[in-house]
């Protein structure tokens, strides 16, 4: 799963940030920092909050896809822009072209606020370079009413009792891994054995799956199509705010995630109140009026009673598991037995 996805469906409209296209070093000032990220993903409050505190200007620079945002910072030599959030998969493509320079702890002193769970990721394995913004967590929500099981992890989903009643999401990969879990193997397995195993897994799941869909597949829940559904996060929300009664599964065999890092380009014009942003974004207050406003999963231990509980993950789920990229032939064997298992259910 992409982060990117639950962002689309959360996003606030109110937010008035500025939008710039494009902002030229020789154009800032001193006193000016420029973020660069989706529409909506920082409220105005916080921007005003950090203008008043430090006396620092935030530019509010948007982009439409990550691809776009990589293309403009390579565009730029990794100058233009001071801070930017984007999804864990481009930020790995960014520090590889050397357009991410390293963090300075030193002045990120809310740096322990972090929730270990999020961090070490294939992207940052040393955390060197990012601070986690949030996470979108897809996860199994289930009505208690209508399944005779307690379901506790992915495993639970092939069980005949749900046949004809499972709505999950068309997150190939995502899917693809959750079934690797399942199965005591890794959600980024390269090896196309192992892949292939996993296409006969997911064959003996197609008798449970009501529906595959990526877009408000929360409402199958809902409006009783399906008993059971696994959902991305901005879904999850939805369907616990239309019905409270919902069960919400952290899946016991770990969880599958993707994040959205904050970091500094290159070559920032104003790196130094880029961490203090950075560091500012890290107070536990300041987290809370973020991650409630986006709703993504809270990445922030020490703000974890301030932002709304549902999306706070639990202190004893501690395994986590990014989608990462893999090579041309296992994405090949996954595509292969992903098609195979749509046609399956149909």
């Amino acid at each position: 799963m992409r982060a990117k996805k639950a962002a689309a469906v959360m996003l606030c409209a109110a937010l008035t940030a500025a939008m710039v296209t494009g902002v030229s070093v020789s154009a800032k000032d001193k006193d000016e920092l420029v973020l660069y990220t989706w529409d909506g993903m920082v409220p105005q409050e916080v921007l005003d909050d950090f203008e008043k505190e430090t006396g620092t200007k935030v530019v509010y620079s948007n982009f439409d896809t990550d691809e776009t945002m990589l293309e403009k910072l390579s565009q730029a030599k990794g100058g233009d822009y001071d801070v930017v959030i984007a999804d864990d998969y481009i930020i790995e493509s960014a520090v590889k072209e050397g357009l991410v320079q390293k963090l300075d702890k030193d002045a990120i002193t809310n740096w322990g606020n972090i929730n270990p769970l999020f961090q070490g990721q294939f992207y940052d394995p040393d955390d060197e370079y990012t601070v986690p913004y949030g996470a979108g967590i897809p996860l199994i929500v289930y009505d208690p009413d209508q399944v005779d099981i307690d379901i506790k992890g992915y495993k639970d989903l092939w069980d005949p009792s749900l046949e004809d009643s499972v709505a999950i999401i068309g997150a190939y990969r995502v899917i693809c891994g959750i079934t690797q879990l399942s199965m005591g193997e890794s959600m980024n397995e390269d090896d196309v054995d192992v892949i292939s195993r996993t296409g006969e897994k997911l064959q003996e799941l197609a008798p449970n799956i009501r529906l595959i869909q990526d877009d408000n597949t929360q409402n199958a829940l809902l409006n009783g199509e399906a008993s059971v559904a696994f959902l991305y996060t901005s879904q999850v929300t939805q369907a616990l705010k239309d019905n409270p009664d919902l069960k919400v599964v952290y899946p016991e065999e770990g969880l599958g995630f993707g994040i959205l890092g904050t970091f500094i380009p290159s070559e920032a014009p104003n790196a130094e109140a880029a961490n203090e942003f950075i560091n500012y974004l890290l107070q536990p207050e300041v987290t809370a009026k973020c991650i409630n406003s986006v709703g993504y999963y809270n990445t922030n231990k020490a703000a974890d009673d301030l932002v709304d509980e549902n999306l706070v993950v639990p202190d004893d789920v501690t395994k986590g598991e990014s989608i990462e990229n893999v090579s041309q032939e296992a994405e090949q064997e996954y595509n292969k037995i992903w098609t195979e298992f749509k046609a399956a259910c149909d």
